[in-house]
């Protein structure tokens, strides 16, 4: 049976102009830019300050493990000092449901919204930030929906639970609906507002920062936290940042319809065929087990956490049978906005630096993820978009690269890697993916640490390494050696331009039933 279901990108992005009421007569009378914002704590041109990454969090707690709210816990003393928090995404699993976000979401972060103390009477599209804001994007899970029998299976009784007791089912009766759970509880969702006059009032009351691009809405923590767009940006502390929604721009280019594609796509399907032998295996041995037993327990998550990648692998998959020409929409409206606003970030004296965060990784060495068709899709279309700029602004920034640091989220791990010299304008680019605060960590590849790259040249193919991992924090040993270490980072920046940051990897580790936290070695770059 598929449980998971995802709508296509054209439906997403229709779906979420809709929510914002896209470039509504009443938005361009007033002159808004949608896709931009002013974070307004006070604090905002302090040229020093500090943030924390989280991302992949959203799953439930089981009696005396709750790793989400330990890596929160771990959070709260550096609240004061931090501005916001960036979220990678995957905000809650598995399908992005409403009905998730008390349990999956407000009350583990309850310090960081208002009224916290209450939780459980904070309806999830009533999400107020306090002063150190909570900031999204959208990942994969926060997209997904169920097909309707899926959802009699596991939205219904507990005796067809139980049947299908070998997954941990965080499904219920609702999925995302294309996304809209997250855009109720993060995104300011216009279409909400049916009378003109409202909504006129409503944007005099929050639209009231202004820009370089005009006017656009004020973010205020305590006040009114929603994010104006799926993807947009804000300055802080002259740093440019830029939120973008990665779910619109990784599927997979097009198999040719050549004997080269007809042998790949053989090659996909038996692939395909093989996991899914595996995975019937692993049913099988899920179902001798005892979860009563604590050495059945450790074997049972193992296994899950196997099961897990499999469906990565096989989502994956389906991705590259189904790409084609038609359905292959790539979301450029996005890509050429960022291209467009990072010239003018680099054409203003009053930036000196760049940080882009969103869900898929283009670089990382995660063992699901490094060699997936979706980190290739999204890497070919950032370096698209960076060669673009590069070309662009010509000398302008030749000593530096065209970001200053990438921020992702989805595979499960905490890594710090640095591109090389790609021959592209993704070179020299600091990436940490921050994707471990609380679903199951995932294992390193074991082809190391090194990201190799076929480039075709004049001559022929050039095999070429394009980035370098100098920090893995993921899942590592086996049964009762099992380490399963969940992660956020501290990211401290500096006056200067260009700026300094320093990096601090704290892990809240589970090893042999107890829980240890770890500060890892700061880093700087």
């Amino acid at each position: 049976m598929k449980f998971i279901s995802e709508a296509s990108t054209s439906v997403k992005i229709q779906k979420m102009k809709e929510r914002v009421r896209w470039r509504h007569s009443s938005i361009t009378a007033r002159n808004i830019d949608q896709t931009s914002m002013v974070l307004d704590n006070g604090k905002q041109d302090n040229p020093d300050f500090s943030f924390m990454v989280i991302g992949d969090s959203g799953t439930k707690p089981y009696p005396g493990f709750h790793p989400q709210r330990k890596v929160a816990e771990m959070m709260l003393p550096h609240q004061e000092e931090c501005s916001f928090v960036l979220h990678t995404g995957d905000v809650i699993y598995v399908v992005g449901s409403q009905e998730y976000y008390p349990q999956n979401f407000i009350e583990p972060y309850r310090e960081f919204i208002q009224g916290g103390e209450n939780f459980r009477n904070i309806p999830y599209n009533r999400i107020t930030f306090n002063q150190t804001p909570i900031l999204p994007v959208l990942g994969n899970h926060d997209y997904y929906d169920v097909p309707l029998m899926s959802r009699l299976v596991a939205g219904s009784t507990k005796l067809l639970r139980q049947f299908f007791r070998y997954r941990d089912i965080e499904i219920g009766w609702h999925g995302s609906e294309q996304g809209n759970a997250f855009a109720q509880a993060f995104i300011d969702c216009l279409d909400n507002i049916r009378s003109p006059q409202m909504l006129a009032e409503h944007l005099d009351t929050h639209y009231t920062a202004k820009t370089d691009a005009g006017f656009c809405l004020r973010y205020e923590p305590g006040i009114f936290t929603r994010v104006p767009n799926r993807y947009y940006t804000f300055r802080y502390g002259g740093i440019d940042f830029f939120a973008l929604d990665s779910d619109t721009f990784n599927m997979p280019s097009p198999i040719p319809s050549t004997r080269q594609g007809d042998e790949k796509r053989r090659q996909l399907s038996k692939q395909r065929h093989d996991i899914e032998a595996e995975e019937i295996q692993i049913l099988d041995d899920i179902t001798k087990l005892n979860p009563e037993n604590s050495d059945h327990a450790q074997q049972l998550d193992e296994l899950n956490a196997k099961l897990n990648q499999i469906d990565e692998v096989k989502i994956d998959i389906e991705k590259q049978l189904t790409s084609s020409s038609r359905s292959n929409l790539i979301d450029w409206e996005q890509l050429d906005w960022l291209k467009k606003r990072l010239i003018e970030s680099w054409h203003s004296d009053e930036v000196r630096g760049r940080i882009i965060f969103f869900h898929h990784p283009p670089y990382v060495t995660e063992a699901t993820k490094w060699h997936q068709a979706q980190t290739l899709a999204v890497r070919h279309r950032l370096r698209e978009v960076f060669d673009a700029v590069a070309r662009t602004l010509g000398s302008q920034n030749s000593e530096r690269p065209i970001v200053d640091l990438i921020l992702n989220g989805h595979a499960h791990c905490l890594e710090h890697l640095r591109t090389t010299n790609t021959g592209h304008a993704d070179s020299n680019i600091n990436c940490i993916v921050s994707g471990g605060s609380g679903h199951r960590p995932r294992r390193q590849r074991k082809e190391g640490n090194e990201l190799m790259e076929k480039f075709m040249t004049p001559t022929g193919i050039d095999n070429r390494k394009v980035a370098e991992s100098y920090l893995f924090a993921g899942r590592n040993g086996h049964n009762e050696m099992r380490r399963l270490p969940y992660t956020f980072v501290r990211i401290d920046v500096k006056a200067g331009n260009p700026p300094k940051f320093t990096a601090r990897p704290f892990v809240a580790e589970w090893y042999q039933d107890k829980w240890s936290n770890i500060t890892l070695e700061p880093f700087e770059f």
